[in-house]
């Protein structure tokens, strides 16, 4: 009988309960703050220090690349590859800016997480209610200055490989006259691969490129705008 890997055993006997600790501690404290601050913004920072304990007990050294724009000083789309769980304890680790999500509603009454997300200005979208319901809550995001991140994929990548992405998060750029900001991340699905209940030390590279203007498009060019960010964020990715 073949015995797991000692990562797996680090992350199932040490890593999961360390993780869940954090999840609780600061879930509570992100609630209670969402009382005073329904803009969520300091929730926002609970979350921060939740991932970087994750990314610190995991010994993930995260190094950065090129510099946040102007743009970010306001709201604007960050668009990623998807390569692992960890990509959002990453991106929110190193990104100092206020960060909201794209969730399914169905997460909402998850304890802690959920909640959080629920309370705290994310964009928990049921499926049947997709359309205005994202789009009220863009409106709502947009004026507590906070900023959203997407994985066009959908999906994770099962070999690093980009692939392609779909239009719907560059209509509410366009919509809503937000800058996109191109991400690539290189080195998470080493950390923890998909389909393995195992994470591992390693190095990832949090690549910013220049924003892309939504400025005077329209509807009508939303497909070529999705491929033309996929070419940029694949250009440097894994």
């Amino acid at each position: 009988m073949t015995l797991p890997p000692f990562h797996w055993w680090r992350t199932v006997f040490y890593l999961i309960p360390a993780i869940t600790l954090y999840t609780i501690v600061l879930g509570i404290v992100s609630l209670t703050s969402s009382l005073i601050d329904r803009r969520g913004h300091f929730a926002h920072r609970c979350a921060r220090v939740w991932s970087w304990l994750i990314l610190r007990t995991t010994r993930v050294t995260v190094r950065m690349h090129g510099a946040l724009p102007s743009e970010a000083g306001g709201s604007c789309v960050f668009v990623s590859n998807h390569q692992s769980t960890y990509d959002i304890p990453v991106l929110f680790a190193t990104l100092p800016v206020q960060l909201r999500i794209i969730a399914k509603a169905a997460l909402g009454p998850f304890p802690f997480v959920g909640w959080h997300l629920r309370r705290t200005g994310h964009l928990l979208v049921a499926r049947e209610t997709a359309g205005p319901s994202v789009f009220r809550k863009m409106r709502r995001m947009v004026s507590h200055g906070a900023s959203l991140i997407v994985f066009p994929e959908g999906s994770r990548s099962r070999n690093g490989q980009v692939g392609s992405f779909r239009a719907g998060v560059f209509l509410l750029a366009v919509d809503h006259g937000l800058p996109i900001v191109p991400i690539s991340l290189k080195g998470v699905r080493h950390v923890m691969p998909r389909g393995r209940l195992m994470t591992c030390p390693g190095t990832v590279d949090v690549i910013v490129h220049p924003p892309v203007s939504t400025e005077g498009l329209t509807r009508a060019d939303v497909r070529a705008l999705a491929i033309r960010v996929r070419d940029i964020v694949a250009g440097a990715a894994d």
